[in-house]
């Protein structure tokens, strides 16, 4: 069954969104690869609670006025995984305090360190679409 997804682009700042956050991974599929916050969307959510939801468990951020933009499929069949991912960026604030369930280390990057990282899923491309937005804005 296909499963909808969000992950979180969080930079420290409108001035400086060449920083972004990762959080390394301690669980299955992709355990200690590197990978921007987010998570499954509930029954009964909006993908919007949901990114700021997910960005708050994993980080202890909260992520403000996230903006969609764009989805990508992660379709993994050796894993027996398939997600459609809804994109969002935005600013975080608050004190990060990484959820030990899931993540196991968590950092700020500028988007050449996060080049150097192994990413989860299809974060590369995550990456690649953000940093071609930041072009726009």
């Amino acid at each position: 069954m296909v499963k909808a997804t969000v992950t979180a682009v969080m930079s420290p700042s409108l001035q400086d969104r060449q920083t972004i956050l990762f959080t390394r991974r301690t669980v299955e599929p992709f355990k200690d690869h590197w990978c921007f916050p987010g998570g499954h969307i509930d029954a009964g959510e909006s993908a919007l609670d949901a990114v700021q939801r997910e960005a708050e468990e994993e980080t202890g951020l909260e992520l403000h006025a996230p903006v969609f933009f764009g989805y990508c499929d992660e379709i993994f069949p050796e894993l027996h995984f398939h997600a459609v991912v809804l994109m969002f960026y935005g600013t975080a604030s608050g004190a990060l305090r990484p959820q030990p369930a899931e993540v196991s280390d968590i950092g700020w990057f500028s988007l050449q360190q996060a080049r150097s990282l192994s990413l989860a899923f299809n974060h590369k491309d995550v990456l690649d679409r953000y940093e071609k937005l930041l072009e726009t804005l």
